[in-house]
Protein backbone atom coordinates (compact mmCIF):
# COMPACT_ATOMS: atom_id res chain seq x y z
CA UNK A 1 0.00 0.00 0.00
CA UNK A 2 1.13 3.91 -0.67
CA UNK A 3 1.58 5.23 2.86
CA UNK A 4 2.73 8.54 1.38
CA UNK A 5 1.10 11.63 -0.81
CA UNK A 6 4.62 12.86 -2.42
CA UNK A 7 4.67 17.10 -3.59
CA UNK A 8 6.71 16.29 -7.02
CA UNK A 9 7.05 20.19 -7.43
CA UNK A 10 6.97 23.78 -6.54
CA UNK A 11 7.61 25.47 -3.13
CA UNK A 12 7.50 23.55 -0.04
CA UNK A 13 4.55 23.26 2.05
CA UNK A 14 3.41 26.26 4.45
CA UNK A 15 2.33 24.62 7.98
CA UNK A 16 -0.11 27.15 9.57
CA UNK A 17 -0.63 26.79 13.78
CA UNK A 18 -4.20 25.93 14.34
CA UNK A 19 -5.48 27.47 17.66
CA UNK A 20 -8.90 25.23 17.19
CA UNK A 21 -9.90 23.21 20.30
CA UNK A 22 -10.92 20.49 17.98
CA UNK A 23 -8.05 19.97 16.66
CA UNK A 24 -6.65 18.13 20.15
CA UNK A 25 -8.93 15.33 19.12
CA UNK A 26 -6.85 14.33 16.38
CA UNK A 27 -4.02 13.67 18.28
CA UNK A 28 -4.42 10.28 19.77
CA UNK A 29 -0.81 9.75 20.95
CA UNK A 30 0.74 9.62 24.88
CA UNK A 31 2.67 12.05 23.60
CA UNK A 32 1.10 15.21 22.93
CA UNK A 33 1.76 16.98 19.49
CA UNK A 34 1.08 20.30 17.60
CA UNK A 35 -0.89 19.88 14.70
CA UNK A 36 -0.85 22.35 11.89
CA UNK A 37 -2.67 23.10 8.30
CA UNK A 38 -1.53 22.60 5.02
CA UNK A 39 -3.43 24.04 1.57
CA UNK A 40 -2.38 22.14 -1.18
CA UNK A 41 -3.38 22.76 -4.90
CA UNK A 42 -3.95 19.59 -6.66
CA UNK A 43 -5.62 17.79 -9.59
CA UNK A 44 -7.01 14.71 -8.22
CA UNK A 45 -7.86 15.47 -4.29
CA UNK A 46 -10.37 12.91 -3.69
CA UNK A 47 -8.16 10.54 -5.17
CA UNK A 48 -5.72 11.62 -2.22
CA UNK A 49 -7.70 11.90 0.76
CA UNK A 50 -9.27 8.31 -0.09
CA UNK A 51 -5.74 6.93 -0.09
CA UNK A 52 -5.59 8.83 3.44
CA UNK A 53 -9.05 7.06 4.39
CA UNK A 54 -7.69 3.58 3.33
CA UNK A 55 -4.43 3.65 4.96
CA UNK A 56 -6.61 4.49 8.14
CA UNK A 57 -8.74 1.91 7.76
CA UNK A 58 -6.16 -0.21 7.63
CA UNK A 59 -4.24 1.37 11.10
CA UNK A 60 -1.54 2.36 8.78
CA UNK A 61 0.29 6.17 8.83
CA UNK A 62 0.32 8.44 5.96
CA UNK A 63 2.60 10.79 5.24
CA UNK A 64 3.22 13.94 3.52
CA UNK A 65 6.57 13.72 1.59
CA UNK A 66 8.23 17.22 0.48
CA UNK A 67 11.52 18.74 0.13
CA UNK A 68 12.50 21.74 2.34
CA UNK A 69 13.82 25.02 1.41
CA UNK A 70 17.27 23.25 1.73
CA UNK A 71 16.26 20.50 -0.62
CA UNK A 72 16.42 17.58 2.04
CA UNK A 73 13.25 15.29 2.18
CA UNK A 74 11.12 15.75 5.01
CA UNK A 75 8.08 13.84 5.79
CA UNK A 76 4.99 14.97 8.26
CA UNK A 77 2.25 12.42 9.54
CA UNK A 78 -0.96 13.01 7.98
CA UNK A 79 -3.72 13.17 10.75
CA UNK A 80 -6.85 14.22 8.64
CA UNK A 81 -7.59 15.37 5.26
CA UNK A 82 -9.81 16.76 3.07
CA UNK A 83 -10.04 18.23 -0.65
CA UNK A 84 -12.29 21.53 -1.38
CA UNK A 85 -13.49 22.77 -5.33
CA UNK A 86 -12.15 25.37 -6.44
CA UNK A 87 -13.09 27.73 -8.91
CA UNK A 88 -9.47 27.37 -10.01
CA UNK A 89 -9.17 23.43 -9.29
CA UNK A 90 -9.11 21.09 -6.36
CA UNK A 91 -7.46 22.26 -3.02
CA UNK A 92 -6.26 19.61 -0.49
CA UNK A 93 -6.18 20.60 2.98
CA UNK A 94 -3.85 18.46 5.26
CA UNK A 95 -3.83 18.30 8.99
CA UNK A 96 -0.16 17.04 10.19
CA UNK A 97 1.49 16.24 13.04
CA UNK A 98 4.44 18.42 14.01
CA UNK A 99 6.95 18.51 16.74
CA UNK A 100 9.34 15.74 16.51
CA UNK A 101 9.41 16.11 12.53
CA UNK A 102 11.27 20.11 13.27
CA UNK A 103 8.55 21.14 10.50
CA UNK A 104 8.60 25.26 9.69
CA UNK A 105 5.35 26.10 11.20
CA UNK A 106 4.17 29.63 11.11
CA UNK A 107 1.81 31.23 13.28
CA UNK A 108 -1.29 33.17 12.42
CA UNK A 109 -3.05 35.23 14.45
CA UNK A 110 -6.66 36.47 13.60
CA UNK A 111 -6.08 40.34 14.52
CA UNK A 112 -4.77 42.13 11.55
CA UNK A 113 -0.96 43.70 12.57
CA UNK A 114 -1.00 46.04 9.15
CA UNK A 115 -3.58 48.02 11.21
CA UNK A 116 -1.37 49.20 13.51
CA UNK A 117 1.24 51.80 12.73
CA UNK A 118 3.69 50.76 15.29
CA UNK A 119 3.96 47.06 14.31
CA UNK A 120 6.93 46.09 12.35
CA UNK A 121 7.87 42.90 10.29
CA UNK A 122 10.95 43.06 11.75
Amino acid sequence: MDNKITIIEGPPPTFEAIGEDWVLGLNESPNLYSVAITRLRTFNGPALVERCYRAWKNRDNIYLEFRNSDGLEQNASILAARTVEMEDGQLLLLWVRTGSEGLEVESFSDDSEEDDPGSSDA
